[in-house]
């Protein structure tokens, strides 16, 4: 189908983990349902599963692809897991750019950089912390444009720095929680020092502009 055509394009650069007698499934489609599956509701491989059932008819028929039946839960985990994560994020952060629209002229785009705690991701007998992520939204767009784990060892600053460096964006607004108001980080590199009757303090919300 021609709006999800420039996303099928971007997964076919997403390697195909199987060796050649266990691909049944074109990997970009599987991919390509798999997102129409999560946003429909479905919460589980299971629920993916059930999605594909109901509804291999219909997207066989306009995706062009011949899908016989769906696959079993064990085969779409197996697939998933062995995908080459990076790879599968560089290809939707491609896609994802493709759709921010122009701004108005002298008016700059706004991508919000957040951190955000995975619920449920605490392990307490592993001694396992809480994962962060750290996401990058399209504030006009409602599009999310990135987003990466944050080490657990570190924490969202150097995190949002790498990520405004790999969108490779230019002429837009970063905003961004208070922490990054710290001086060491909110100078760019070569721009000298200023005074501490000069300095702004931080408010809840900073903005840096690329």
């Amino acid at each position: 189908m021609v709006p999800f055509s420039n996303l099928l394009a971007a997964l076919q650069d997403v390697p195909d983990p199987r060796r050649a007698q266990g691909k049944r499934y074109p990997l970009p489609y599987l991919l390509m349902f798999t997102v129409l599956a999560l946003l429909s509701g479905a919460r589980s491989y299971r629920g993916i599963i059930t999605f594909l059932e109901h509804r291999r008819e219909h997207l066989t028929h306009h995706f062009g692809v011949d899908l016989k039946r769906a696959p079993v839960v064990n085969t779409l985990r197996t697939v998933l897991q062995s995908l080459d994560t990076e790879t599968l994020e560089d290809a939707f952060r491609r896609h994802a750019k493709t759709l921010l629209p122009e701004g108005e002229v002298g008016e700059k785009a706004v991508v919000a950089l957040d951190g955000k705690t995975l619920r449920g991701s605490f392990d307490h007998i592993n001694d396992r912390k809480a994962a962060q992520t750290l996401t990058a939204f399209g504030s006009a767009s409602a599009i999310v444009l990135a987003h990466t784990e944050i080490d657990d060892k570190s924490n969202e600053i150097p995190a949002a720095q790498q990520m405004i460096r790999d969108l490779g964006l230019t002429g837009v607004v970063f905003t961004a929680d208070a922490m990054h108001c710290q001086k060491k980080h909110s100078r760019r590199p070569g721009t000298p020092e200023t005074s501490s009757s000069s300095r702004s303090r931080p408010t809840s919300r900073r903005s840096m502009t690329s």
